[in-house]
């Protein structure tokens, strides 16, 4: 999944944390919110401005992150 254009950082928006297509929704959120027990549905529900491929986008960026750090501390 290509999320670069999907997932964007802007130093005076949310304090730099990532953020989905410039919105003040941040990764973090969407990710909180699938812990949490949301499911894809109910978040799209919630936020009409968000797109499956969003949620998709968020996933794909913080698995990429995670696969950073552990290779990062190999």
């Amino acid at each position: 999944m290509e999320y670069q254009n999907i997932i964007t950082i802007e130093p005076g928006k949310r304090s730099g944390k990532p953020c989905i297509r410039g919105m003040r929704i941040t990764v973090y959120d969407i990710l909180e919110y699938l812990a949490g027990g949301m499911t894809e549905a109910e978040i799209l529900e919630d936020f009409s401005e968000l797109t499956s491929e969003d949620i998709k986008a968020c996933l794909a960026f913080a698995a990429d992150r995670e696969k950073k750090l552990f290779v990062g501390s190999l």
